[in-house]
C-alpha cells in the first residue's frame, strides 16, 4: 500500500517534457541568461547565432524599457504550445501583464522550443514586430540654492544673466548616450542636456516617459508621461556672479564649494572640464606624502638657492629666485629647489599613491568632469621625472575642481569631501591623511598667503589658507572645444604659464566655510593673477 501511494504521488508530480523545457526557458530568462536560453530553443537549426538571438531580446528589452521580468505557472495549451504568464514592469509603459506563448518541438530526441523573433517580447503574436511611440513630459525647473528659479521653463532659458554661465544648454541626444536614453523612452528625436547643470541633472530634469508599446497595431501596454518635481541645485548666484567676474572673459575655470557638504557654489567657465597641468598647487600633494614619509619637518632647514639639479637637469625656482629656508618658508614661497627633490625622495610609488587618495585617476561623480590623472608609478620615469611630477608639472593634469577638492581635504583634517551640485545631498568624506599631517599643511598653506606668493588672496580679519601654482606649458592648453570664453591678452613677462590658486577660509576656524579653485590659461604667475581673482570669491561665499 505505501509502495502504490508513493508511485501514485510521484506520477501526480511527472512533468511533461514540453512543459519542463519551457519552465527552463523562462528562468533562464528571468536570470537574464540568454545563452542558457539559446540552447534551449532550435534557433541555431535557423541559421540564427547566439548573437543574434541575444540582439533580438537587448533591441526588445530597449524598446519597451523593461526593467523586470516575472513569470508565472507554465501550462499546456494543446497544439505543442505551453503558455506563461509574465508579468513585465516598464519605464514608459507601466506594468504589462501578458502570456507568452512558446511552441515546443522534438529535436533529435530532445524537446526544444521553436524558436521565432516574435518570442523576443511576451504577447507578440506570429510575424508581429514589437514598436512604440514615446513622449516627454514638460522638463522641470532648475532652482538655485535659496529656490530662485535658474530657467524658463518650457524653453530652458536662464532667468538670470549669471545664471547662464552654468545652467548649460539642450541638444540633440549624443551618440554615447543614445542606447541608454531610448531604454529610458526617450525618443530619438528628444532635446536633453548637453552641457553645464542641464547635463548634471538630466536625469532628474527630464520626467518620466510616457506612451504606447504595440505588438504589430495592437496595444500591449500605456502610460502617459510624468513631470519631474524642481531640482534644487546649491547654486548661490551671488557667488557664481563673483566667480564670473574674476575670470573675466578669460580662458580659465573658477569652482567654489562649502567644504563640509561639497556642496559646489559657483562653478564658472571650465573648472570641472577643463585640463592642465596644476603646477605647484601639487606641491600640497607632495607635501603630504612627504611628511606622511617622514622624508622632512616644518622646521627643516633647506638651503637658499636660485635652482637645483636633478638627473644633470638644472630645475629653475620662479623667475630665478633665491628660495629655501625651512619647510614651511620653502612652501610659502614655492621653491622647486626645495619641493622637486623632496618629490624624487619620496619616489614615484608613495607619490602616486598619495594623490590617488587625493582624488586623482578617480571619475570626480559628476556628468561631464574630467578625471584627474598622472602616470602609474612604473610608467614616470627617473628622479627629473619624478621631481618634476612633484611640482605640477610632467605629465600631471588637473582641473580646477580637483585642486579645489585637494585644499578642503587639508581644510578638513585629512577627509576628502565629495562634491555635488544637489542640494542637501551628502556623499560622506573618504580618508586621506591624518589630521595631524593635515593640520602641518594648513600651517604652511597659511604662510603662503600671510608673507607667501599669495598675499593676493588675503582677507582683512579672516585667515586664508592656500597655494599659488604657476604652470609652465610646452604646447598649446588641451582646453574643450565648448569652453565659451575668450582668452584677455594681458600683458605679462610669461604668457606661457597658467595661473592657479587654491585654497579656503577661515581657516583657524573648526568648520572653514568656503574653499575656491582657480586655474587661468596662459596668463601669468597665480600669485599675480589667481589669488586676487580667489579673493574676491571667497569674499562672496563668506
Amino acid at each position: 500500500m505505501l509502495a502504490f501511494a508513493a508511485g501514485a504521488v510521484l506520477g501526480g508530480q511527472h512533468v511533461p517534457a514540453s512543459q519542463h523545457v519551457a519552465e527552463q526557458f523562462v528562468a533562464a530568462w528571468q536570470s537574464g541568461d540568454l545563452a542558457r536560453m539559446y540552447a534551449l530553443t532550435d534557433a541555431s537549426t535557423h541559421d540564427r547565432s547566439l548573437r543574434a538571438f541575444a540582439r533580438a531580446y537587448r533591441d526588445a528589452e530597449t524598446t519597451a524599457t523593461t526593467t523586470s521580468v516575472r513569470f508565472g505557472r507554465a501550462h499546456d495549451a494543446g497544439n505543442s504550445v505551453i503558455e506563461v504568464p509574465a508579468t513585465l514592469g516598464t519605464v514608459a509603459f507601466g506594468t504589462i501583464n501578458q502570456t507568452l506563448r512558446l511552441p515546443v518541438a522534438e529535436i533529435d530526441g530532445e524537446a526544444r522550443i521553436s524558436w521565432t523573433p516574435d518570442l523576443a517580447f511576451p504577447g507578440l503574436r506570429p510575424g508581429e514586430k514589437l514598436t512604440r511611440r514615446t513622449a516627454l513630459p514638460e522638463r522641470a525647473s532648475l532652482l538655485a540654492r535659496d529656490r530662485q528659479p535658474l530657467v524658463r521653463a518650457p524653453d530652458g532659458q536662464a532667468v538670470d544673466p549669471v545664471a547662464s554661465s552654468i545652467v548649460g544648454s539642450l541638444g540633440p541626444i549624443p551618440p554615447d548616450e543614445r542606447r541608454r536614453l531610448r531604454a529610458q523612452g526617450v525618443p530619438d528625436d528628444a532635446q536633453v542636456g548637453t552641457s553645464g547643470l542641464e547635463r548634471i541633472f538630466e536625469d532628474q530634469l527630464r520626467g518620466r516617459p510616457g506612451g504606447v508599446l504595440l505588438g504589430g497595431e495592437r496595444l500591449l501596454g500605456t502610460q502617459p508621461p510624468k513631470a519631474a518635481d524642481a531640482v534644487r541645485t546649491t547654486l548661490s548666484l551671488k557667488v557664481q556672479q563673483a566667480a564670473v567676474d574674476a575670470l573675466a572673459g578669460r580662458l580659465g575655470g573658477i569652482v567654489a564649494m562649502r567644504p563640509q557638504s561639497g556642496e559646489i557654489l559657483a562653478a564658472a567657465g571650465i573648472p570641472l572640464s577643463g585640463l592642465q597641468p596644476p603646477g605647484s598647487t601639487f606641491k600640497i600633494i607632495t607635501a603630504t606624502a612627504a611628511l606622511e614619509a617622514h622624508k622632512t619637518s616644518l622646521d627643516k632647514e633647506y638651503p637658499v638657492v636660485t635652482s637645483t639639479t636633478l638627473e644633470g637637469v638644472e630645475l629653475d625656482n620662479n623667475d630665478g629666485e633665491y628660495c629655501g629656508g625651512t619647510l614651511v618658508e620653502s612652501f610659502a614661497h614655492s621653491c622647486n629647489s626645495v619641493f622637486a627633490p623632496l618629490g624624487a625622495d619620496v619616489g614615484a610609488e608613495r607619490l602616486v599613491e598619495t594623490a590617488r587618495r587625493f582624488g586623482f585617476d578617480e571619475d570626480p561623480g559628476i556628468p561631464g568632469a574630467a578625471t584627474p590623472t598622472l602616470p602609474p608609478a612604473s610608467e614616470i620615469g627617473d628622479d627629473l621625472a619624478v621631481g618634476s611630477s612633484a611640482i605640477g608639472q610632467g605629465r600631471v593634469q588637473a582641473t580646477a575642481l580637483t585642486m579645489a577638492v585637494v585644499a578642503a581635504t587639508i581644510a578638513l583634517h585629512g577627509e576628502r569631501p565629495r562634491p555635488t551640485f544637489t542640494y542637501g545631498q551628502r556623499l560622506g568624506r573618504i580618508p586621506v591623511t591624518t589630521a595631524k599631517i593635515a593640520g602641518q599643511v594648513q600651517k604652511m598653506m597659511r604662510a603662503v598667503v600671510d608673507y607667501g606668493t599669495g598675499t593676493a588672496a588675503a582677507i582683512p580679519d579672516v585667515q586664508v589658507a592656500g597655494k599659488t601654482g604657476t604652470a609652465e606649458l610646452e604646447d598649446e592648453p588641451d582646453v574643450p572645444d565648448d569652453a565659451g570664453a575668450i582668452p584677455v591678452a594681458e600683458p605679462d613677462p610669461t604668457p606661457d604659464t597658467d595661473a592657479w590658486f587654491v585654497g579656503y577660509a577661515p581657516a583657524r576656524h573648526r568648520k572653514p566655510r568656503a574653499v575656491v579653485g582657480v586655474m587661468l590659461v596662459r596668463v601669468g604667475s597665480g600669485g599675480a593673477y589667481a589669488a586676487p581673482a580667489a579673493r574676491s570669491v571667497l569674499e562672496a561665499a563668506l
